[in-house]
């Protein structure tokens, strides 16, 4: 699962324009700035907020609600209930849910991120993990989007879900109760992501655990698992330590 994440303003710009450098020429629909949307510093967004992230399309960088509506949405009601159950959407089944099976064969995108957040369960209790690259500026996380247009109003709703994928062991040992994570893919995977030419048996090839030798972890504050505190700070992200947990079981 991947609820929570931090996008650090300075590192996400530096992992998309290193993607978009490296993106080959007969696939990049480049433009003089691809950089358009003001990103700001968000240290810890829960995607219940619903949140608008900036997500890599394959020829811009633009603004995306966090909780993806599918385009055959009827009403609003219908709407906003269904983007709380589409944060994510399951790699294994992506193909076979109707929220996302039209949205995976030509409507995918990437989120840049700082890092993302889980929670391992120990003994009762919750602790919570901030897991970022080990030596990359960030992660580019495989999502895909979709479009509803509200009827009634006339308002459009551009929305997103991220992609997850088994664990690998690192996050099985935070996930530790469904052991799943985020779908992260490398600079040349991202391309075949982004391809409109890849073909269904070639996206299905990219949905595997990251590489744990290409991520690191550390505890962090419970103040994370408080949602009805602001949680936006830099802070947050700094190590704490939980003298009952075995930290040397991470590294």
């Amino acid at each position: 699962m991947c609820f929570t994440v931090a996008i650090i303003r300075n590192g996400v710009l530096m992992t998309a324009e290193q993607y978009y450098n490296g993106l080959p020429a007969k696939i990049r629909k480049k433009k003089k700035n691809p950089i358009e949307p003001e990103i700001p510093n968000l240290y810890m967004v829960s995607g219940f907020a619903h949140p608008k992230l900036p997500v890599i399309t394959d020829n811009e960088i633009v603004l995306k609600e966090w909780g993806l509506i599918p385009s055959w949405a009827k009403s609003k009601d219908d709407a906003f209930e269904l983007r709380d159950k589409t944060l994510n959407a399951k790699g294994e089944t992506i193909y076979e849910k109707p929220s996302f099976s039209q949205n995976i064969l030509s409507r995918r995108c990437l989120l840049p991120v700082s890092g993302f957040f889980e929670w391992r369960d120990f003994n009762n209790n919750k602790y919570p993990y901030f897991i970022e690259p080990t030596n990359d500026p960030g992660f580019l996380l495989g999502s895909v989007f979709d479009t509803w247009l509200d009827k009634s109003t006339g308002e459009v709703y551009d929305t997103f879900s991220i992609v997850t994928t088994a664990a690998n062991p690192l996050m099985e040992m935070i996930h530790n109760v469904k052991k799943r994570m985020p779908l992260i893919l490398d600079l040349e995977s991202a391309d075949k992501w982004l391809n409109p030419l890849s073909t269904p048996e070639q996206i299905k090839s990219l949905i595997l655990p990251y590489e744990e030798i290409n991520m690191r972890a550390h505890t962090i504050s419970k103040v994370a698992g408080n949602s009805k505190v602001n949680r936006n700070y830099s802070e947050i992200l700094e190590p704490v330590d939980y003298p009952e947990l075995n930290q040397q079981s991470l590294f």
